[in-house]
């Protein structure tokens, strides 16, 4: 047996260690407990805002040395969790990182289903940059459809696939979907092809991660946010499903932002282009009740929250209940 010396990989690497996923879940944990306290309270901003400042504040605490490769962003216009923003308390793995304190403020504001508090992480560089396209294509399956579907083949072919690889007729797979006036086309094809709608209103990151496991949906199809794609696949890469998508620019504009670039957008990127590190971990913390996990609950003086947490190194998912003593939380859960 070999003594590590300071010269072994052991402490020389700057991967992420395992230890990390649990660090990651307290932040989403955080995030959905103040985002919690405007459910159905009508006002998605004040919720995000809540959100956002618990989840930088407890970014803080976790041992890495981070950059937001996919935040708040240029659409939101925000002073915390910006892209390019240091995170972590910089003392461990230069890593890249994805957040999004809620996935679903609308849902959040409404009271509706399926928002999420979800943070991911990956070895340095290793992170997609779609260069300010903010929407694209997306199919995801689980692993045991995995290898049989591919996005260029028309839906029709691809549930077929699917329910072939699953072992069940066409009429019992379903096909989770944004509701959205463009995916209309969409939506039809899928009938037409025998198989079942199963609409979300927003939070396609819970979507995408439901189909990947299995959890309610077979898989999901249509057009979505790009930065919840990649968030979506450090997931997706746990779980053995796959994720492919294509660009969609929504104007001439970004469509030559994305020519110039480089961008081909006729590629069809893949989880592992998307994500390139074999080595990486996702997080999320139901902030409402929905098919993948239930919704911050009040018992009393404690607060219940249930997160997932992943690492696909190891392949290891693991569902987290935690309680909470009300009184610790009163900066986050006070109007």
């Amino acid at each position: 047996m070999t003594t590590p010396t300071s010269s072994t990989p052991a402490d020389t690497s700057t991967a992420p260690d395992r230890n990390l996923a649990l660090e990651l879940v307290r932040v989403t944990e955080a995030a959905a407990i103040a985002g919690a306290r405007w459910v159905g309270a009508g006002d998605k901003n004040t919720a995000d805002g809540a959100a956002v400042d618990a989840m930088r504040s407890f970014m803080d605490t976790v041992r890495m040395n981070g950059t937001v490769v996919i935040g708040e962003g240029e659409k939101d216009e925000a002073p915390m969790l910006f892209n390019g923003e240091s995170v972590g308390d910089g003392s461990g793995p230069d890593v890249d990182v994805a957040v999004d304190p809620i996935d679903g403020t609308r849902l959040t504001a409404l009271g509706y289903n399926n928002a999420l508090s979800v943070f991911a992480v990956a070895e340095k560089g290793s992170m997609y940059d779609p260069s300010a396209v903010f929407y694209m294509e997306k199919m995801v399956v689980g692993p045991d459809a995995a290898d049989f579907v591919d996005l260029r083949l028309p839906v029709k072919q691809n549930i077929a696939l699917v329910a072939k690889a699953l072992g069940k007729p066409v009429s019992q797979v379903t096909v989770c979907v944004l509701e959205r006036a463009r995916h209309e086309p969409l939506v039809q094809e899928i009938r037409e092809a025998g198989a079942r709608v199963k609409f979300i209103m927003d939070g396609d990151v819970a979507g995408a991660i439901a189909a990947a496991r299995g959890a309610g949906v077979d898989m999901l199809l249509g057009t979505g946010g790009t930065p919840e794609g990649i968030i979506a696949a450090c997931a997706v890469k746990a779980t053995g499903g796959m994720l492919q998508g294509r660009l969609a620019p929504i104007d001439d504009a970004e469509r030559q932002k994305a020519l110039d670039a480089g961008h081909d957008l006729e590629r069809v990127l893949t989880t592992d282009d998307l994500v390139t590190s074999d080595n990486c971990y996702f997080a999320a913390t139901g902030i409402t009740d929905g098919d993948l996990l239930r919704g911050v609950r009040y018992a009393g003086e404690r607060i219940v929250t249930e997160s997932i947490v992943m690492r696909s190194a190891s392949g290891t998912v693991r569902l987290v209940e935690a309680e909470h003593r009300a009184e610790k939380w009163d900066r986050w859960t006070s109007a």
